[in-house]
């Protein structure tokens, strides 16, 4: 299992292929890249921060929650932090498991749990200002399906 939680960009093919490299036995890789996204064409970059002692560690809480839930053979997050433009990679998911449905619906927890749970915050930064980006309430539902 691999948390990485950095400033520096990353490749994610690269990624990819040492992960699924490194998946022997599995049936199934799935992999999920996030980007960052401009609605709108207002968006001239976010800025993504963290405290270090705790996010990495909660991070790593949940991917070995999915490991044991799905019986993965291997998971990866990799999360960045810092000044991001958009258009570049702010994330990436990756599981390895015997079956693609098990791969799947792991890729798809931890993506909702990064996405609503995991201590970053976020603010955007536009032409006329800047603001700190708030849960959405889909998102909190999302990650609903998961409980019990």
């Amino acid at each position: 299992m691999k948390i990485s939680v950095q400033a520096d960009a990353f490749d994610p093919g690269a990624e990819l292929n040492a992960f699924s490299a490194g998946a022997a036995g599995a049936g199934a890789v799935v992999s999920f890249s996030g980007v960052v996204r401009d609605e709108g064409g207002r968006l001239s970059g976010i800025s993504i921060e963290h405290y270090p002692a705790m996010t990495g560690k909660a991070i790593g809480a949940i991917a070995a929650e999915a490991v044991e839930r799905w019986d993965l053979s291997d998971a990866l997050v990799i999360h960045r932090h810092g000044d991001l433009a958009p258009g570049e990679v702010i994330m990436m998911v990756a599981t390895a498991a015997r079956h693609r449905a098990a791969a799947f619906a792991a890729a798809e927890f931890l993506m909702d749990y990064l996405k609503s749970r995991a201590p970053f915050w976020k603010k955007e930064y536009h032409a006329d200002g800047a603001e700190w980006v708030a849960a959405k309430d889909s998102d909190e539902d999302a990650l609903g399906r998961w409980a019990g």
